[in-house]
């Protein structure tokens, strides 16, 4: 039986801003488990990012947790302190930012900023730690690590620095590794290189990983579970097989469709209608219903309840709860 180490319950997050407060996300839900990779997709604005800066509490000053619990290993992390949070970052959990250009500090040798990490979060200190952050270089297949340990950041290519910010992110051994948008910046060949690298890792380390995207095709593969986010809101979570083949919320098919595949060669893709949603005039109901080609009346006045489809995965979606409405109706005059 899976051991879980990750349980966010409930999360809601907000900015003030000077035209009012900002929900970014608002009752987010899941579970990740020891060993496992969890995909966390949407568009721009959907509240993903969000939801990863939450879990390792780096929001922007102007941003807090209204309400909901982050449980790691039972502990709600939210009642931390910050000396306490200083020892979780790293250590308990990673994070790869989006752009490892400004990411890492440009004053400072790649060396210097591994080092400082190490030091930080480890008992290695000083020749140690300098061993160590060679050692996680070459893990994460840098040429000459010896030699880049003392280079600056814009001496490195993209796909280079990555790994460097993927090296720092692992340097402690954590329990957690999230990775938000870590391919955005990268040609498509590197993109796969650094996923590749990422999968081997996670198998070699054991630890889990919270991949944050925008794009579908990239999380395929390799997570074991996908929660598709809109609004600030979970649509729809359920295996990659789920997702892909059997979507249940009209959002997740947009975003289905509008990627190429294989199986269309010829047809045209097809994007998701309208403009994102103003998260600071959401409407009273679903939040994807003022693009949604199907919606009802209901999807106006109120948010759709998460249920569980036949194949067994969820979503919150008014079309589903009145297709299982419909199926149970059947099969009681069946019967």
């Amino acid at each position: 039986m899976s051991e879980t180490i990750l349980s966010v319950k409930n999360l809601c997050t907000s900015f003030t801003t000077e035209k009012g407060e900002v929900m970014a996300v608002n009752g987010v839900s899941f579970n990740l488990d020891k060993g496992k990779i969890l995909g966390i997709v949407g568009e721009s604005g959907s509240g993903k990012s969000v939801t990863a800066y939450s879990i390792m509490q780096i929001l922007e000053k102007n941003g807090s947790i209204k309400q909901g619990e982050v449980l790691f290993k039972g502990e709600d992390i939210t009642k931390f302190s910050e000396k306490q949070m200083r020892a979780f970052r790293g250590k308990c959990c990673s994070i790869i930012f989006q752009d490892p250009m400004t990411s890492l500090n440009p004053v400072f040798t790649i060396g210097n900023q591994l080092k400082e990490a190490i030091e930080l979060h480890t008992e290695r200190k000083g020749k140690e730690a300098e061993a160590r952050a060679v050692e996680m270089l070459t893990l994460v297949g840098v040429n000459e690590p010896e030699k880049r340990i003392k280079q600056y950041p814009y001496e490195l290519s993209g796909g280079m620095r990555q790994r460097v910010m993927i090296a720092m992110a692992l340097a402690c051994e954590p329990d957690i590794l999230i990775a938000d948008e870590p391919t955005t910046a990268l040609d498509v060949t590197i993109q796969a290189q650094i996923l590749e690298l990422m999968q081997s890792l996670q198998k070699k380390l054991g630890m889990a990983i919270i991949m944050v995207t925008h794009d579908l095709g990239v999380i395929a593969d390799m997570c074991d579970e996908i929660i598709v986010m809109y609004g600030g809101r979970v649509c729809e979570r359920g295996t990659a097989e789920d997702i892909f083949y059997r979507p249940a919320h009209e959002y997740t098919k947009g975003l289905l469709r509008s990627i190429p595949n294989v199986d269309r060669i010829g047809e045209k893709l097809v994007p998701v209608p309208g403009t994102p949603i103003n998260l600071l005039n959401m409407p009273k109901g679903c939040a994807f219903c003022p693009r949604c080609e199907n919606a009802m009346k209901i999807c106006l006045e109120e948010q759709a309840p998460e249920v569980q489809m036949p194949d067994g995965h969820f979503a919150s979606c008014w079309l589903s709860v009145k297709e299982l409405m419909e199926n149970q109706k059947g099969a009681g005059s069946n019967e």
